[in-house]
């Protein structure tokens, strides 16, 4: 198992995602939010999203995104990080968007 990976209940690797995006395109922004919340990420800023996920979730979720994306205009950044290091970050001021995180979703993490 790596540092940027934990066990869960069922014995598969999970992985602490983010994923931060910039997109133009009205329709193709609800698609990947859609995206997002049906794999399990919570939304925790406007263009933020958070959460565990398996390995092969989230490489799956990488492509599926990537496919979904005009490279010309979007940017999107997908990136793991462990516990730990999140534990490290300086979260300042209104750090997650409070009408879309509860304080439940922020325990789960902190």
């Amino acid at each position: 198992m790596s540092s940027n990976s934990k066990q869960d209940t069922e014995g598969g690797d999970k992985v602490l995602t983010w994923v931060i995006y910039d997109i133009i395109s009205n329709k193709t922004r609800n698609n990947i939010i859609k995206k997002c919340k049906n794999v399990g990420l919570y939304r925790v800023q406007k263009s933020v999203f958070l959460g565990d996920l398996e390995d092969n979730k989230f490489d799956e979720l990488k492509l599926e995104l990537d496919s979904m994306i005009n490279k010309d205009k979007d940017s999107v950044y997908i990136f793991p990080m462990s516990k730990a290091e999140l534990n490290k970050a300086g979260l300042l001021g209104q750090a997650f968007d409070k009408e879309l995180v509860t304080d439940e979703i922020i325990s789960k993490f902190f």
